[in-house]
């Protein structure tokens, strides 16, 4: 059982999740009626809240001299969803380290509806909610104040949300480390047990014993005269443009290189011929 002393003015900066949930509310028609509620929580009237379980119950002082008594819930996730969840959430590293250290991650409504669930209400019909005053509206005023207190809650404490539907901030952190450990030792254990893969023979990595085909063996000479330097372009030799003796060297060299390429190329075709014949 949790009990929260909620004399305090709310807090202008809520975190992103409790700003979803006052968003939520108010997708449900309820802005008008949240608005008196807001000034009632910023006046102080709430005087507690306190969860027993995932329940929430809370005293309102009104204009009568006791105070109210309100109650809210939402509906709780079974075991078995919880573990899809936890599971879900357990596979992320990103979620597990965010969570463990008491943050929410911003993207952890997907955890949820991957699982066909929603972390936050659908439908006004997914709030189960009553106060002891005689407005027949729900929410009354009291109600909402109650509604806006938790999402100030939310903002200091992310797994009051995730109270709510079943599971306490304890609970969630135990099952997360322990998920991770079990996969952790898994993986370790997975990779000692590999097998290592032979070692690659260099020597005899590029040997090709068979005999080939001889019908699928076609020797054509290359289909242009260009080398390989002509591919490349022209050799990265500085010259010195006022040099003429320098520039008219570097001309003769290539074009000697281009001599040897076009010999060699020619004599590999040739042997090659030569070769498949004999064969």
């Amino acid at each position: 059982m949790t009990n929260y002393d909620t004399q305090y003015d709310t807090q202008p900066n809520r975190e992103w999740w409790a700003q979803r949930w006052v968003d939520v509310l108010e997708s449900f028609g309820w802005v008008r009626r949240l608005a008196r509620a807001r000034n009632y929580a910023r006046e102080g009237n709430v005087l507690n809240i306190e969860f027993r379980g995932s329940k929430v119950h809370s005293q309102v002082q009104g204009t009568a001299p006791e105070p109210y008594q309100v109650s809210l819930s939402l509906d709780p996730f079974d075991d078995e969803q919880w573990q899809y969840v936890i599971e879900s959430m357990a596979e992320r590293a990103i979620f597990s380290a965010k969570l463990l250290a008491g943050e929410m991650p911003q993207n952890i409504e997907e955890v949820f509806t991957a699982n066909g669930l929603s972390l936050f209400p659908l439908t006004k019909f997914d709030i189960h909610s009553k106060c002891s005053c005689p407005d027949p509206a729900n929410p009354c005023k009291h109600i909402g104040a109650v509604y806006y207190l938790l999402g100030d809650r939310f903002s200091e404490d992310p797994f009051v949300l995730f109270q709510l539907r079943g599971r306490t901030k304890e609970q969630i952190l135990t099952a997360l480390r322990q998920m991770r450990s079990t996969h952790t030792e898994a993986t370790s254990t997975d990779r000692t047990e590999t097998t290592a893969e032979p070692a690659l023979n260099l020597q005899t990595f590029w040997q090709y014993e068979e005999q080939l085909e001889p019908s699928l063996v076609v020797i054509t000479p290359p289909p242009s005269s260009e080398t390989v330097l002509d591919v490349l372009g022209g050799i990265p030799i500085k010259s010195d443009s006022s040099n003429s003796q320098t520039n008219t060297a570097t001309q003769l060299m290539f074009e000697h290189l281009q001599a040897i390429y076009a010999q060699v190329s020619q004599q590999a075709v040739m042997t090659a011929m030569t070769a498949g014949s004999q064969d």
